[in-house]
Formats: C-alpha cells, sequence, structure tokens
C-alpha cells in the first residue's frame, strides 16, 4: 500500500526538530531510519501527517566512551556499529546482534534509536539494551531525561517516550573484560523478526556465574527482562539442571501470540531452547573458551 499524505521535515538540529515536534503535536511522528516506521505506514497503521527527517542532524549520530560509559547516538545505523573497533572490544554483542537484523541493506539505512524507540516487540536492539542495563536519553521541551531500558517499554508500541520527546542517545555501562555475551536467534529466514531470541551477559569467577542478566525478544508484548531467570545461574558452575531451571524460569514470563512463525506453546518452548543456547554460548566465552 501507499502512505497517506505527508509533510516532510529536515531539520539541521536538534533544536529545529523539537520545535517542529511540538509544533505539530500528535501529528508529527520523528523518522530516523525509517524501516519500523514506513511499513506501518505502508499498512496504514501509523498515518502522521508530518514527517521529521533526523538524518540530517549531525549530533544525533556517532559511538564514543565517556566516563565507563559507551555513548551511541540515536541515529548510528546498524552497519555503523558493526564496522565499530570501540563497540568490537567492549560491546562485542551489540555486533552479534546487529549483525542478525535483517539484510545488508537495511542495515546501511536502519539506526539504534529506530529500532529501541519504536516499541516494536519484535525489534532485536530492546532485549539487548535491557541486558546491558543501557539508559536511553531523551530530549523534549522540557529539558533532558534519561530512561532505563528495562523502565522504557509499556505494550507493543508503547513507551515512556513522551509525544514531545526525541531519542538522541543510548548510553550503555561497559562490561567488565572478558565478560560472557550472546544472542541467539531463531527465525523462519533472512531478515525476518525472531520467532524467539534471548540475549545473556555475564560474569564468571572461580569457574561460577558471579552475575546474570537474561531477556528474550518477541515472545510478548514487549522485550522481558527474565530477572528469576538469571538468579538461578548465579553461584553456579552452569551445570545442566541450572541450564534447565533458568530456561524454564524464562518461559514462564513469556506470553506468545500464535502466527505464522508458529504457536503460542511452540514459541514459548523456543524462549527456553534460546535461553539455554544463550547462556552456554555467554558462559564459554567468559572462560575463554
Amino acid at each position: 500500500m501507499i502512505p497517506g499524505p505527508f509533510t516532510y521535515h529536515r531539520p539541521a538540529n536538534l533544536s529545529e526538530a523539537l520545535a517542529v515536534l511540538k509544533a505539530h503535536g500528535d501529528e508529527a511522528r520523528p523518522l530516523a531510519g525509517g524501516h519500523s516506521l514506513i511499513p506501518m505506514m505502508k499498512l496504514r497503521m501509523a498515518a502522521p501527517e508530518h514527517l521529521i527527517d533526523l538524518a540530517g542532524i549531525a549530533d544525533l549520530k556517532g559511538i564514543r566512551e565517556e566516563g565507563g560509559e559507551i555513548v551511541i547516538g540515536a541515529t548510528t545505523t546498524q552497519a555503523e556499529l558493526i564496522k565499530s573497533d570501540l563497540l568490537a572490544a567492549k560491546l562485542p554483542i551489540i555486533r552479534e546482534t546487529a549483525l542478525q537484523i535483517a539484510d545488508p541493506q537495511i542495515r546501511y539505512k536502519g539506526t539504534l534509536g529506530g529500532n529501541v524507540a519504536n516499541g516494536d516487540p519484535g525489534n532485536d536492539m530492546p532485549a539487548v539494551m535491557q541486558a546491558l542495563g543501557a539508559t536511553y536519553v531523551v530530549q523534549g521541551s522540557g529539558g533532558e531525561r534519561r530512561i532505563p531500558a528495562r523502565d522504557f517499554y509499556e505494550g507493543a508500541y508503547f513507551t515512556a517516550l513522551q509525544q514531545d520527546e526525541i531519542l538522541i542517545a543510548v548510553r550503555i555501562p561497559a562490561p567488565p573484560a572478558g565478560h560472557g555475551y550472546a544472542y541467539e536467534k531463531l527465525k523462519r529466514k533472512i531478515g525476518d523478526y525472531a520467532t524467539a531470541a534471548a540475549a545473556v551477559i555475564l560474569t564468571v569467577s572461580g569457574g561460577k556465574v558471579a552475575s546474570a542478566a537474561i531477556t528474550l525478544t518477541n515472545v510478548a508484548s514487549t522485550p522481558l527482562f527474565a530477572a528469576d531467570a538469571a538468579k538461578l545461574v548465579i553461584g553456579t558452575a552452569l551445570d545442566a539442571a541450572s541450564v534447565k531451571r533458568a530456561a524454564e524460569a524464562a518461559k514462564a514470563i513469556t506470553d506468545p501470540a500464535t502466527d505464522g512463525r508458529g504457536t503460542a506453546e511452540y514459541r514459548r518452548e523456543m524462549a527456553g531452547v534460546m535461553t539455554a543456547r544463550a547462556l552456554a554460548k555467554a558462559f564459554a566465552r567468559a572462560k575463554g573458551v
């Protein structure tokens, strides 16, 4: 289908973008890479009368280290995440995840900000940001706010972002050197959303899990932070029984829909399988295997 009519704005800086957003209220939407919003517009699930293209705002791009955190501008593309030496050294799970998003053509346009801010439960980066303990920096008419990724998602396409706010950056505390990580994603084909996926970040001390975070993608109306599942592996050597208990705890918080990717029962089961695989891979990496 063809989107409805709209007025296109290309502001040169953030102040201009916020002014347009404030002037047009609910009728305006920011546009990053467009791979979440444009398909919704084609399906008439979204019909903004004003599109505010953020691509011309240089301050919203880039990756840097600052005060023990990695700061990523909202319009940094997935391709730029993949190429970043800083992320490869400090946050390799981001590259691993970006390589599983859609296809190379889309990754050259799709942005981190667009992926995390839209509230699409099928997007991959939100769960990864929750696992990493990321914070979203948003700017609006009332000034700047910082919202933990674990508090940001309220429902499918509903987030803590206010109507007059734009996500401008993501701040991620750098995990310790030698941490384990994994993003395991089951999908039907290249470019598809996950049937189910799991992200794991953990550390190991004395052969046992010292800290862990487990999150899930596309098995509920929001990404899921599986706190109880993570607690079950802390202090263990990640033996088979511990992995099974964690996988069962992760499955217990899911609420997937039956769709073209499978039945709800199948997708719930696969959430457990992806959790087990991600735990095993992250643990092996933390041990240097």
